[in-house]
């Protein structure tokens, strides 16, 4: 059995946002179940149907555990925060699991209402695809509601195709390569803005 990875300090990274708020972007930890808990629960009933493909208000207890006590090896949550009064708060989360075939990978993200249209969605997924190519993995991959227009937005600007879902015509199924370097033009590939 594999051994567990320990928490990825080298996924924390501080960003100042255009109107010169200061975040910090980090892998969730345990301790993190108040402020997960308090982001969802303060997301619109909108983004919360677009995040979870339902209706809830709260997560469960054992949705809650799933969500912050993260095998790191084997998927990754990245959190936005921000310090007020010397405590953290929650605007946004990025996650990916790895797929069976352990090569591409499968993601989710959400921006507390108040925070988008800021380049946080961006930010959150450029170092969420950085953390899935720095663990090998090749593919990312979505599902996003198709009257989800600024998540449609937000990936067709960072270079994921975007198919419709034989299946469901509510839903577009969204991807993306990860390569690692464009050795022709000697610039990293598929190179996302903020």
């Amino acid at each position: 059995m594999a051994e567990k990875l320990p928490y990825p300090v080298e996924l924390v990274q501080s960003w100042t946002l255009r109107d010169g708020t200061r975040i910090v972007i980090r892998p969730i930890r345990p301790e993190d179940r108040q402020i997960e808990k308090d982001f969802v629960r303060n997301l619109s009933d909108e983004s919360r149907y677009f995040r979870f493909f339902n209706a809830l208000r709260d997560l469960s207890e054992t949705a809650l555990t799933r969500f912050t006590q993260v095998d790191y090896d084997r998927e990754m949550a990245l959190i936005v925060v921000i310090s007020e009064n010397g405590r953290e708060t929650e605007i946004g989360v990025a996650r990916y699991a790895i797929n069976p075939d352990g090569r591409s990978c499968e993601f989710a993200i959400a921006v507390a209402d108040a925070w988008q249209r800021k380049g946080i969605g961006s930010k959150l997924m450029c170092s969420l695809m950085d953390a899935a190519r720095s663990r090998g993995l090749e593919t990312m991959e979505g599902w996003v509601l198709s009257g989800n227009t600024t998540m449609l937005a937000l990936m067709d600007g960072l270079g994921f195709t975007i198919d419709a879902s034989a299946g469901d015509p509510s839903l577009r199924h969204v991807a993306k390569k990860l390569a690692t370097r464009d050795i022709s033009a000697g610039t990293t590939a598929n190179r996302e803005t903020t």
